[in-house]
């Protein structure tokens, strides 16, 4: 008996410990930076230091893409794990009222109902806050948000989007002071769901480094003499105080104890070359098909569960909702095209992937076509860009090796048209327009 209790005691002692509850996750998304602007990813000239340290613990691929190169489409692929096309969110507005000046445009009815419209589009898929909402989760928006009331529409527990287009809802109101105006409501949400003993999401997506580029003094200081373009040094300094915000919300889970259990996934919306003559971005950057404006590191960190270290597998925006519901043991619905990021041999598997830029302001609402200005593939280290004659008659079919023209300079489609053809026609099996 006594010897059966001493074996009992010694399987105890070496069985692996209870199943905990669904890991805590917390979503960074950073707004209009460049793929190239971090130190973990290269840079020589931006400072990054503690997303450095988070990329250095976690998985990262580095060749990384979202589907769109343009803030709202791409935002609304990361909650709904589908393609601006399946999800409806194709442009930033609906279609301006001709002669109706901005401000009066929250005014416009047609307008209103046209930007209602778009938000009960989203709102009809399923979304990361909802799915996990129903499995027990608590949630948190801060930062951009498009579509309305981050509650009401998007289904987050507490949000600062109230997205009223009447007190100046847009593209995130209240919510676009995170970041810039410190971290204090992410931070009492995160002890609220530390007491409560709850799971929680938070989507944390400040409008940082995104124009305008106010970075403080001290900042712009350490900058200024290593270019020549004061715009380009603003927009640096901006890289770093977007840094030192994550940094803090990263020191925030450790001090609660919440940083071992917690999901953090990183990526940012979409590109950004930084015009060094004026303050807007550089061609084939922001709403253009080219990497500058659609390639991002994808950063996965779970502390006891994945492995550190760099793929080179390709991955995508859309994989988000998928890895972030394995992780917290749900499934993906049907619809969602994505990998689970935490499943190497399921990633192994994809070859390519493709994606679909669209105009800014909508021409048409309920045709995803009417609005498409370009489709994309990358299969391999071949990139092919193909316009859509009705919206970019003048442009070219473009194939770029990215492995070896990483900033897209030289055009091969005329060299190598087989492989254009080939690429076209796994586009068109994707979705043709």
């Amino acid at each position: 008996m006594l010897r059966a209790l001493g074996s009992l005691a010694l399987a105890l002692a070496l069985a692996p410990p209870a199943q905990a509850g669904p890991p805590n996750v917390l979503l960074i998304v950073g707004d209009d930076q460049g793929w190239t602007d971090y130190g973990f990813m290269g840079s020589k000239d931006v400072r990054t230091p503690h997303l450095d340290k988070l990329a250095a613990e976690s998985l990262v691929y580095p060749r990384g893409y979202v589907p769109s190169s343009l803030c709202r489409p791409s935002l609304a692929t990361m909650m709904t794990g589908l393609f601006p096309h399946q999800h409806g969110i194709m442009t930033n507005d609906p279609a301006y009222p001709p002669g109706v000046p901005p401000a009066q445009r929250v005014k416009n009815e047609q307008y209103l109902a046209d930007r209602a419209a778009m938000v009960a589009r989203f709102e009809k898929n399923p979304n990361l806050a909802k799915l996990l909402g129903a499995a027990g989760y608590v949630s948190h928006q801060s930062g951009k948000w498009w579509e309305g009331d981050a509650c009401r529409c998007g289904g987050f527990t507490q949000a600062m989007t109230h997205g009223d287009p009447a007190k100046g809802g847009r593209h995130g109101d209240e919510g676009l002071k995170i970041g810039r105006d410190g971290l204090k409501p992410v931070f009492d949400f995160l002890d609220k769901a530390k007491a409560d003993g709850k799971p929680f999401f938070v989507w944390y997506a400040p409008m940082m480094p995104h124009t305008p580029h106010t970075p403080p003094d001290r900042l712009f200081e350490k900058y200024k003499d290593k270019t020549k373009s004061a715009h380009v040094a603003r927009y640096w300094a901006m890289c770093e105080w977007f840094d030192e915000t994550v940094g803090e919300l990263l020191a925030k889970l450790e001090k609660n104890g919440q940083a071992k259990d917690t999901v953090v996934v990183y990526l940012h919306d979409n590109g950004w070359i930084q015009d060094p003559d004026k303050p807007v971005y550089a061609p084939k950057s922001k709403q253009s098909p080219y990497d500058g404006g659609l390639r991002t590191p994808i950063v996965v960190r779970w502390p006891g569960k994945v492995k550190a270290g760099k793929s080179d597998a390709l991955a995508q925006s859309i994989d988000l909702a998928p890895t972030i519901l394995a992780a917290a043991g749900l499934k993906p619905t049907a619809a969602m095209p994505g990998v689970n990021l935490l499943d190497p041999a399921t990633v192994a598997k994809r070859d390519v992937l493709f994606g679909e830029v669209f105009v800014h302001t909508a021409n048409d609402l309920e045709k995803p076509a009417a609005n498409l200005r370009y489709r994309w593939v990358v299969e391999g280290s071949w990139k092919l860009i193909v316009p859509h004659a009705a919206n970019e008659p003048k442009a070219a079919v473009e194939l770029y090796d990215v492995a070896k023209d990483p900033h897209e300079t030289e055009n091969l489609a005329a060299k190598h048209p087989d492989k254009a053809a080939a690429l076209a026609k796994r586009l068109d099996g994707w979705w043709k327009p």
